[in-house]
Formats: C-alpha cells, sequence, structure tokens
C-alpha cells in the first residue's frame, strides 16, 4: 500500500471533489458556478497531490505550452462565465496534457476483468488501439 503524507490525502479529496463537479456541472447543462468550483477544487488538489513545484514544472514545459495554454485558459473563459467554450477548451488542453499516459491507462484499462472485455468488442477496439498506440493525438 502506497503510504500518503497528509497533504497528499487532503489533495486526493479536493481533486475527487473537483471531478464531481466538473461531472455534475455538466450534467446540470453546463451550470457556471459548479464549473468553476469544480476547475478550482481539481487545479488546487493536483498541486497538493503532487506538491506545487512539479505541478509548475509540469504545467510550465516548453513542449506543454499549447496544452497548458488551452486547459487554463478554458479554465479562465469558465470563471468569466462562458462554461461550453471553457469546456472545450479544457479538455482539448486535457488531451494535450495527458496524452503520454493515455497508453499507460489503456494497457492497464486492458488487464482489468470486465473492463478488458469491454474494450474487446469490436467498435470499441479500434479506436482504443488508435488512442493506446498514438503519442500525437495533434
Amino acid at each position: 500500500m502506497i503510504s500518503l503524507t497528509d497533504s497528499q490525502k487532503i489533495g486526493m479529496g479536493l481533486t475527487g471533489f473537483g471531478v464531481f463537479f466538473l461531472f455534475f456541472g455538466m450534467m446540470l447543462f453546463f451550470d457556471k458556478a459548479l464549473l468553476a468550483i469544480g476547475n478550482i477544487l481539481f487545479v488546487s488538489g493536483l498541486s497538493f497531490v503532487i506538491g506545487l513545484e512539479r505541478t509548475f514544472r509540469f504545467f510550465f514545459q516548453r513542449h506543454k505550452a499549447k496544452a497548458t495554454s488551452f486547459f487554463l485558459g478554458g479554465v479562465f473563459v469558465v470563471l468569466i462565465g462562458w462554461p461550453i467554450i471553457g469546456v472545450v477548451l479544457e479538455i482539448y488542453g486535457f488531451f494535450l496534457l495527458f496524452r503520454g499516459f493515455f497508453p499507460v491507462a489503456v494497457g492497464f484499462i486492458r488487464r482489468v476483468p470486465v473492463l478488458g472485455s469491454l474494450l474487446s468488442l469490436p467498435g470499441i477496439s479500434t479506436l482504443v488501439d488508435k488512442i493506446g498506440e498514438s503519442n500525437n493525438m495533434v
């Protein structure tokens, strides 16, 4: 079992609540307030989990400048009151930021008994193979 510090436990809670508020805000037809709270909680939770310095190093790398600008720009657009445009920008930036993690995630999910069989279905397998093998989704 991985031991977590107290700040990492707080970060996991903040990140979880952030994802919940983002999902709930989208389910309620892009409610501005819920999406804004979810964005703030998600970003602050991420910085608690991995630390401020590592968060800045992750977001502000030279080759991730475009992805960071889309993600943080989407957060800003949601905060000023245009939720649909902001969420679209955030999702695009999220995929650009974490595209190197997708092959690892797909490989892990394929080993899970029920989910692995779902990913083997004809229509889904081609999409998952494309996501799992590509390192550049631009």
